[in-house]
C-alpha cells in the first residue's frame, strides 16, 4: 500500500484510536449493545466522509441490522440506493452454494475493495460478522487458515476490514487462533496493536504442521 496515497485519505477512527496502516482487525464482542457502541460510529464516519460501507451479516438479522444503523443516524435507504452502502447476507458471501470456499471468499473480499475504488469511493469500510463459521457446513474448519491468508491481501489496500466475533459462540482455543491472525484487536471497545499476531507465512506453516500431526500414521 502506498503510504503517500494513504496520507491523502481522511483518518479512520475505531475504538478510541486513529488507525494507522494495519487495517485487518478482529473485534471481540459479548453483546450487540457493545458491538453497536463501537462499530456503528465507525461505519457512520466512513459514510459521512464519502466512503463506502460493506457489511456481511446474518441473513436472519438484516432488517434488524438496518434498523440499528438507522437508529445511529445512518440514512440507510439513501446510501443503499446510491450503492454507497451494501448489506449482504453471509449466505451470499461466506456460505455461497451452502459451503465455505476460502479461495472464493478471498477473491470476493479483494473484488469488493477493488470495486469500491472503481466506483469512485476513496475507501471501503468492511465489517464482517463471523458467526457463520459456527454453522455445520463444509469448509468452515478452514476459518483460521482463511483469516491468515487475508494478511497476504489486505496490506495492499487502504481499506479497514473488521472481522466481528461473538465471544459467547467460540471456545477459547479457536479465539486464540483467530487472535493470532489479526495485526489489530478490538476488545472491550478499545483498539490495540496485537502482540499475539503471527505473520501469515509463519502461521500457515504452523497450521500445516498441526494437520500433519493429526493425520493418522499409515
Amino acid at each position: 500500500m502506498n503510504s503517500n496515497a494513504l496520507s491523502e485519505l481522511p483518518p479512520v477512527h475505531l475504538g478510541g484510536c486513529t488507525m494507522k496502516e494495519r487495517y485487518h482487525v478482529c473485534a471481540f464482542f459479548d453483546s450487540t449493545k457493545q458491538e453497536d457502541a463501537t462499530m456503528l460510529p465507525f461505519l457512520r464516519e466512513g459514510l459521512e466522509q464519502g466512503e463506502r460501507g460493506f457489511c456481511i451479516v446474518d441473513p436472519e438479522g438484516i432488517n434488524e441490522y438496518e434498523e440499528r444503523l438507522s437508529g445511529a443516524g445512518v440514512p440507510v435507504a439513501e446510501h443503499k440506493a446510491s450503492a454507497q452502502l451494501e448489506i449482504r447476507p453471509w449466505n451470499d458471501a461466506y456460505l455461497r452454494e451452502g459451503h465455505f470456499d476460502q479461495d472464493a471468499m478471498l477473491s470476493l473480499i479483494e473484488n469488493v475493495l477493488k470495486e469500491g475504488k472503481a466506483e469512485g469511493f476513496p475507501r471501503t469500510r468492511l465489517l464482517a460478522h463471523m458467526e457463520w463459521s459456527c454453522e455445520d457446513r463444509p469448509g468452515v474448519n478452514d476459518l483460521v487458515e482463511y483469516e491468515t491468508r487475508l494478511n497476504h491481501i489486505l496490506p495492499q489496500y487502504p481499506d479497514p476490514v473488521v472481522c466481528a466475533y461473538d465471544t459467547s459462540k467460540y471456545d477459547g482455543a479457536v479465539l486464540m487462533d483467530i487472535l493470532r491472525t489479526h495485526p489489530m484487536v478490538l476488545v472491550g471497545g478499545i483498539l490495540r496493536e496485537n502482540p499475539f499476531f503471527v505473520p501469515p507465512d509463519e502461521f500457515l506453516r504452523e497450521l500445516r504442521e498441526r494437520s500433519a500431526e493429526r493425520r493418522p500414521a499409515s
